[in-house]
């Protein structure tokens, strides 16, 4: 009797589909530049990115959970003008010697079905943490087409007040309200 039991036991754990686990993405660094943008005098925006950025990116689609972290070093930070590269890494603003990164991690992950649209979590920049809410459009997972590894990716967005971290120089005439776009992509840890 004992051995019918446990025959059919292990046919429906067999027969039955594997369970969703959560899966881990490593962000592409060629493919993840952070970009921001901040009115300058009323006349412009003005535009600067990131060129190193890493983090993870964990998701369990069938639990509706998951967590981003993202590390920006902030010396890699281009304006397009080397001079002004300098100076946005210097005291006045970044203070990149002091303050080498801009963190972010999640504290909560918000699905639409089986994407995220959205992730909650703490911003740590100039040595200060505020909560923020990153949006994500498009995000969506599939196969690579060049190199077939499993991938996931969209676009985030994130808007801020420079001054809440510390990042006062040149208030008003550079504005208070800085908007930061992502574009993301991680490839599956194998």
């Amino acid at each position: 009797m004992f051995m019918k039991i446990s025959a059919l036991a292990l046919a429906v754990v067999a027969a039955s589909p594997a369970l969703a686990a959560p899966e881990s993405f490593t962000i592409d660094s060629r493919h993840t530049f952070p970009v921001f943008e901040v009115n300058h005098l009323g006349f412009s925006l003005q535009r600067g990115r990131f060129n190193q950025t890493a983090g993870k990116i964990v998701i369990d689609r069938e639990a509706k959970t998951g967590s981003v972290d993202v590390t920006i070093q902030v010396a890699s930070i281009d304006m397009g003008i080397e001079k002004w590269d300098e100076a946005m890494r210097g005291e006045d603003y970044f203070n990149v010697a002091q303050f080498p990164t801009i963190v972010f991690k999640s504290t909560k992950v918000s699905f639409d079905g089986a994407k995220v649209v959205a992730a909650e979590g703490d911003l740590t920049m100039m040595g200060v943490t505020k909560p923020v809410k990153v949006a994500f459009d498009g995000f969506a997972c599939g196969t690579h087409p060049i190199n077939k590894r499993a991938l996931c990716g969209g676009n985030a967005t994130i808007q801020v007040k420079r001054s809440e971290f510390g990042l006062v120089k040149g208030l008003p005439g550079i504005a208070d309200d800085v908007k930061i776009a992502i574009p993301v992509e991680a490839f599956k840890d194998q």
